[in-house]
């Protein structure tokens, strides 16, 4: 069995910003394997996340972003559970790389049910949820989202945005 240290742990919780603890068992578990571990914590944290989707979330914040020149603006509603975890920083900044994505990509709908029956697009196009994240197109908005809601342990969900762009 590897001997696990306190660097491996420290390597492994910043790619995946999980517990200490957690951490730790995982790289017990696949001995010392980080990718392994990695991949432990992340399906954990898709589970995490499942079990958190039915619950009720209202509080949060409101997300302002005005992109530079002022020509596209976006205001975004990000809920969560309570009032402290609106607070946190992590979850502001996760509002605000919605927002950054709002601007970016100019989605019209949040999830991909959202969209009507004769709308022919493709989700990927024009739902939020469904958007490769623009900082890293290997995921999606429902990932990233996914991922926060495991790191910080709530249920979070986009309610509504608005999109402002001059002359369209």
């Amino acid at each position: 069995m590897a001997q696990i240290d306190a660097r491996m742990v420290r390597e492994l919780r910043e790619q995946t910003k999980a517990g200490v603890m957690e951490c730790k068992r995982a790289l017990e578990q696949c001995e010392g394997d980080l990718k392994r571990a990695a991949e432990i914590l992340r399906e954990q944290g898709l589970a995490k996340a499942e079990q958190k989707q039915g619950r009720e979330a209202r509080h949060g914040l409101v997300e302002a972003y005005v992109h530079a020149g002022g020509r596209i603006g976006v205001l975004v509603e990000v809920n969560c559970e309570t009032d402290f975890v609106a607070r946190t920083d992590q979850f502001k900044a996760l509002a605000h790389d919605i927002a950054l994505q709002i601007a970016a990509a100019g989605p019209k709908y949040i999830a991909p049910d959202d969209k009507p029956v004769d709308d022919e697009s493709d989700p990927s196009d024009v739902s939020l949820l469904a958007q490769p994240f623009i900082k890293d197109p290997s995921q999606t908005i429902q990932q990233l989202i996914v991922n926060n809601i495991a790191q910080l342990g709530e249920n979070i969900r986009v309610r509504r945005f608005a999109r402002f762009e001059l002359g369209a």
